[in-house]
């Protein structure tokens, strides 16, 4: 009888692991193309698709990237994301680029992109670029880039890129997702709307009170 049961269950994870392998989703285009439908009302992870019929090359085309960033700011740098809000046809592709444009020591700040890995090629410019490991080892993983150098950035980690050389920097940025969205950390703790309240930011910080509102007034 014991011998039955250990059969049994043995046939019962086989056929958990061929259901779970028969129900894993396509990884690949069922489609050309799905272009955006910018004026669709459903609803989906993405964006719904353009009837084919309609589609024509200007949903696949973007003009303008040639152009400086203003880098009028206080960080000294500017992004310019062409992703599927730029280009309809990106819409499922799992891509985007931007163009980002540095002044002598500007700042990318620290930032993660929830949704995308990022290829950071240098086109101007020498740069300190970077990225922190997760808890708990929190490890900083570093390098200095000249032209022509690409670093990649793992999807989801914090990191940063600064220009350190004495001209004006320029990078190309590739990635992996139609909109790979960001999130720059000081702007998220300091600048959230609503604050978050100062005392939790003053405990997490190990700070006082006093100076997370001066920091918060900043944002």
């Amino acid at each position: 009888m014991a011998s039955n049961n250990h059969n049994f269950l043995i046939m019962l994870a086989l056929f958990a692991i061929t259901c779970s392998i028969s129900l894993a989703s396509d990884p690949n285009l069922l489609q050309d193309f799905c272009v955006r439908d910018s004026n669709s009302p459903v609803l989906v992870n993405g964006f719904a698709c353009k009837d084919p019929k309609l589609v024509d090359a200007n949903d696949f085309f973007f003009s303008g990237l040639n152009k400086p960033g203003n880098t009028s700011n206080v960080i000294g740098s500017k992004v310019t994301l062409v992703n599927v809000e730029k280009i309809p046809g990106l819409n499922t592709l799992g891509v985007s680029v931007a163009r980002v444009d540095y002044e002598p020591l500007g700042l990318n700040p620290p930032h993660t992109h929830p949704r995308a890995t990022e290829l950071f090629t240098v086109i101007k410019g020498t740069f300190q670029v970077g990225f922190v490991t997760s808890n708990p080892e929190n490890r900083l993983i570093t390098k200095i880039l000249q032209e022509g150098d690409v670093f990649a950035f793992p999807k989801g980690l914090v990191h940063f890129q600064r220009n350190i050389g004495h001209g004006k920097g320029l990078a190309i940025s590739s990635l992996s997702s139609q909109n790979p969205g960001i999130v720059t950390i000081a702007n998220a703790v300091f600048g959230s709307n609503p604050d978050i309240p100062a005392d939790i930011l003053a405990k997490a910080f190990q700070m006082d009170n006093n100076l997370v509102l001066n920091i918060q007034s900043k944002f």
